[in-house]
């Protein structure tokens, strides 16, 4: 800007017409990065350069530049022979003024890098995780089948000892139970195999298992609008997700109050409805929680 100053002031002094002038115009004329505003002794803006063209024709925003400008650098001074001095307002480049802002950049930059590293290996570790529990899980299934089959045995031995067939029965559905339970083990870590089963014969078989196993002061409702709504699911673990449901509502209900189950068949779909009532809320303004979960129909309608 002092080498700019210096060509404007030997341009606009020199009155040599022969004088040859092509540092000083090479100087002006290569300028053309820096924002620059000539003004006179009084303030009065002369001319601009290197600003917005269009802006440029706006006086109140060569007067904001103009305040910029002298916030940020001292006007370098111009006197010419016999004249009025003139000052040369300037500030940084804009391209300067991006520099200033590209180490964020990269540290931003860096941090992501940073950061997709570390769920990449968090990502991994989680993997490996769940390959360990799923071996778990199946080993635990392999090793529960073998009990299994021992106690099947017992209750043929128990049926043929003429024990009570109640007993007998009840212990069968407890070992039927265990058998559900090793399967699901077993299907962890694998894709399921859908079968078009009866949404509601198994929702009312877990239904009445969970109803028979739990506090008498704990009142059950089963509803279905079709007993022989049907879907593609993996029975196992449809089962589980009912039974989970049932489980919340028993222990959200605190061993008193009401827990219904209400199937109802959508236009899309089939809605299952755990509903529960509370003891201490049974008024005229009763508080009812639910659960809702939709099972969407398949591309034949089922």
């Amino acid at each position: 800007m002092e080498l700019l100053a210096a060509a404007m002031k030997e341009f606009g002094t020199n009155t040599n017409l022969d004088d040859e002038f092509n540092v000083e115009l090479k100087i002006i004329e290569d300028t053309k990065s820096i924002p620059v505003i000539l003004t006179d002794s009084n303030g009065t803006i002369l001319e601009s350069h290197n600003l917005d063209s269009i802006k440029s024709l706006n006086p109140r925003y060569l007067e904001k530049q103009l305040q910029i400008m002298q916030t940020e650098n001292d006007p370098i001074e111009i006197s010419y022979k016999n004249t009025q001095k003139q000052y040369i307002y300037y500030r940084n480049s804009d391209l300067l003024y991006k520099l200033t802002y590209y180490p964020l950049a990269l540290l931003l930059i860096l941090g992501l890098f940073l950061l997709i590293v570390y769920m990449m290996f968090q990502s991994g570790k989680i993997a490996e995780q769940n390959k360990l529990w799923t071996g778990m899980a199946k080993e635990t299934a392999h090793q529960i089948g073998t009990p299994l089959s021992s106690l099947l045995g017992w209750v043929t031995i128990l049926r043929s000892e003429q024990i009570n067939e109640m007993y007998v029965n009840e212990i069968e559905k407890d070992v039927d139970r265990l058998s559900v339970i090793a399967n699901r083990f077993s299907k962890i870590g694998s894709l399921p195999e859908l079968q078009h089963s009866n949404i509601t014969k198994i929702t009312h078989t877990v239904f009445k298992y969970i109803e028979s196993r739990s506090s008498k002061k704990i009142t059950f409702v089963f509803e279905s609008e079709n007993e022989k709504l049907k879907s593609s699911i993996n029975e196992e673990l449809f089962g589980w997700v009912i039974e989970n449901l049932l489980k919340n509502a028993i222990d959200a209900v605190q061993g008193k109050g009401k827990i219904s189950v209400f199937i109802t068949e959508k236009s899309k779909g089939v809605s299952i409805r755990v509903s529960i009532l509370v003891k201490e809320y049974q008024s005229p303004n009763s508080k009812v929680f639910s659960i809702l979960a939709l099972l969407q129909k398949n591309e034949d309608g089922v």
